[in-house]
C-alpha cells in the first residue's frame, strides 16, 4: 500500500482569483495634469502678446524711422567696422589665447609665470581703460623703432606713435589682447578636459608632441571649447561698441551720430539692436554647426539638424496627400482580420 505524503504547511493552493490574468485594456490611463504649468505657460503667452500689440500699436516706436535707416550707409558701414573689428581681435585673440594656454600648461615654470601674469594682467583692466591707454600710447612713447638696447637711440628703423598706433589698430591692440587672457583660459581648460590617458598612449606610440596636440588631443578638446568659444566671439561682437570712445565709426557710434542730429533715439537704438542680434543669431547657427562636426566621435548617430527635420516633415505631409484616402470604417473595414485578434 502506497500512502501520499501530505503537503508542506507553508505551501497554500493560491486561489482563482489571485492567479487570473488582468486585462490591462480595461484600466484607465489617467494622465498626470500640471495645472501649474497651465497657468504659467498662459500667463507667459499673455505677456508676449501684450509686448507683441504694443509694439505695433505704440506710435512712439517710430518704425517708419527705423525702415529708413535699417540699410542707410551710415549704418552699413559701421557693421562693416563692428564685423572687421570682430574678426581681426578674434584672430589676435585666439591665436595668443592658444600659445598662452600651452605655456600655463608649460613644465617651465618661467613660461608658465609669464603665460600667467600676461592673463591676471589683462583680466584685471578694463576693456575700455586698455583701448584709451593704447589709443593714447604716444604720450608715453612719443617714437618706435629698433636701434640700440636700452637707449632712444634707433638707427634702424624709427615711427612715430601716433601713425604707427591709429584708432583702428588701438581697437584691435585692446579688443585682440583682452580677448586673449580668456581666450587662453577656455583653450587650457578644454585641454585639461582630455582624459590624461590619451596623452600617455600617444606618447607610448612615438608620435611627435606637435601632432599629438593637434591631431588627437585638441579635437578632443573642442567639444568643450566650442561653446565657450563661440561665447566670447559673441561678446566680441557688442564689446566692439566700446570703441566709440575713440572715434570709431562702428554700429553703435553710427546710430548715435545720427539720433543727436535728429533727436530719434528710441528708432535707432532699435537699429542696432535689431543688427546685433541677426549677427549674433548666425553665430548661433555656426557655433550648432561646429559642434555637431566636432560630435562625431562621441555620438554614435547624429541627430537630424532642424534642416533635416523640416525636410522629413515636409516629404512626410507630401507622402500622405498623394495617399488614397482610408476606408469609411477605418482600419477593421479594409483588414477584417485586425478586428479578430489578427488571425484569418
Amino acid at each position: 500500500m502506497t500512502t501520499t505524503a501530505p503537503a508542506p504547511a507553508h505551501r497554500t493552493t493560491p486561489p482563482a482569483a489571485a492567479t487570473a490574468r488582468v486585462d490591462l485594456g480595461t484600466i484607465a490611463v489617467v494622465p498626470t495634469r500640471h495645472w501649474w504649468r497651465w497657468i504659467l505657460s498662459a500667463l507667459l503667452l499673455f505677456v508676449v502678446a501684450q509686448f507683441a500689440w504694443s509694439l505695433v500699436t505704440n506710435d512712439r516706436y517710430m518704425w517708419g524711422t527705423f525702415g529708413e535707416y535699417f540699410f542707410s550707409e551710415p549704418v552699413l558701414i559701421g557693421i562693416g567696422y563692428t564685423l572687421g573689428l570682430t574678426a581681426v581681435s578674434a584672430v589676435v585673440g585666439f591665436t595668443l589665447g592658444t600659445l598662452l594656454a600651452l605655456g600655463r600648461l608649460s613644465p617651465s615654470p618661467l613660461v608658465s609665470s609669464v603665460a600667467w601674469g600676461y592673463i591676471w594682467f589683462f583680466r584685471s583692466v578694463p576693456l575700455v581703460v586698455q583701448i584709451i591707454v593704447w589709443y593714447n600710447l604716444g604720450y608715453l612713447y612719443p617714437t618706435l623703432g629698433l636701434g640700440t638696447p636700452f637707449t632712444t637711440d634707433f638707427w634702424i628703423v624709427e615711427f612715430p606713435t601716433v601713425q604707427l598706433v591709429s584708432a583702428f589698430a588701438a581697437a584691435i591692440l585692446g579688443l585682440g589682447l583682452h580677448q586673449a587672457a580668456y581666450s587662453a583660459e577656455i583653450i587650457r581648460g578644454g585641454l585639461v578636459s582630455v582624459d590624461p590617458g590619451q596623452h600617455e598612449a600617444a606618447a607610448a606610440l612615438g608620435i611627435p608632441a606637435s601632432r599629438r596636440l593637434f591631431r588627437i588631443i585638441l579635437p578632443q578638446a573642442m567639444r568643450s571649447i566650442v561653446p565657450n568659444a563661440t561665447n566670447e566671439v559673441i561678446g566680441l561682437v557688442k564689446g566692439a561698441s566700446v570703441v566709440f570712445v575713440i572715434a570709431i565709426p562702428e554700429l553703435f557710434y553710427a546710430v548715435q551720430v545720427i539720433y543727436n542730429r535728429n533727436s530719434r533715439v528710441i528708432p535707432l537704438l532699435l537699429v542696432a539692436v535689431v543688427w546685433y542680434t541677426l549677427i549674433t543669431t548666425i553665430l548661433s547657427v555656426a557655433q550648432y554647426y561646429i559642434e555637431r562636426y566636432y560630435a562625431r566621435g562621441a555620438a554614435r548617430a547624429l541627430p537630424p539638424t532642424p534642416v533635416q527635420r523640416a525636410r522629413r516633415w515636409v516629404s512626410v505631409q507630401w507622402a500622405r496627400l498623394g495617399d488614397s484616402p482610408a476606408p469609411p470604417g477605418g482600419a477593421d473595414a479594409e483588414h477584417p482580420a485586425a478586428a479578430k485578434g489578427g488571425r484569418a
